[in-house]
């Protein structure tokens, strides 16, 4: 599902035809309706339980359209039903990408990360390999779990 998160930035990659490029395509040619269904099905097509993997990227997909409307800067619209209509879906309370919202909302993600590597001993590592994840989740362990006792330090379990 981190890869559905993250497939509408792949128009991002026009920025390698230069930055008037990326201020024409970005935020149109995969953040939109579009690009949810293509992200969907090729989702749908590596997953297991294709309805489950497909509805989930779809969550993912507009969670991260929603993001861009709230904090991705101010008069940077979506086109959402793009190439069949370009009426622009934008927001009048949108923040700036470097403000404190993102700031607070990355905070909160990153320690419910290390709380998860903590309690549930996993975390999105495991995506790309198991083994990488249980060394990630016993260092984050090892670091936060330690008690001070008699001048040494003792893991806690």
């Amino acid at each position: 599902m981190v890869a559905a998160g993250l497939a509408p930035d792949l128009d991002g990659l026009s920025l390698l035809g230069g930055v008037e490029s990326y201020g024409r395509w970005h935020h149109l040619l995969f953040h939109g309706a579009v690009g949810a269904a293509v992200t969907a099905a090729a989702c749908a097509a590596l997953g297991r339980s294709r309805a489950k993997v497909a509805a989930l990227a779809v969550v993912a997909f507009h969670l991260h359209l929603l993001c861009d409307l709230a904090g991705s800067g101010p008069g940077w619209p979506l086109w959402y039903f793009w190439p069949f209509d370009r009426t622009e879906w934008m927001w009048g309370g949108q923040w700036d990408l470097a403000s404190w919202q993102n700031t607070a909302i990355g905070l909160g993600a990153t320690l419910l990360c290390l709380l998860s590597a903590l309690v549930v001993r996993r975390t999105a590592v495991e995506l790309f390999s198991p083994r990488a994840d249980a060394a990630v989740t016993a260092a984050v362990r090892r670091r936060f779990l330690r008690r001070e006792r008699g001048g040494g330090s003792v893991e806690a379990s």
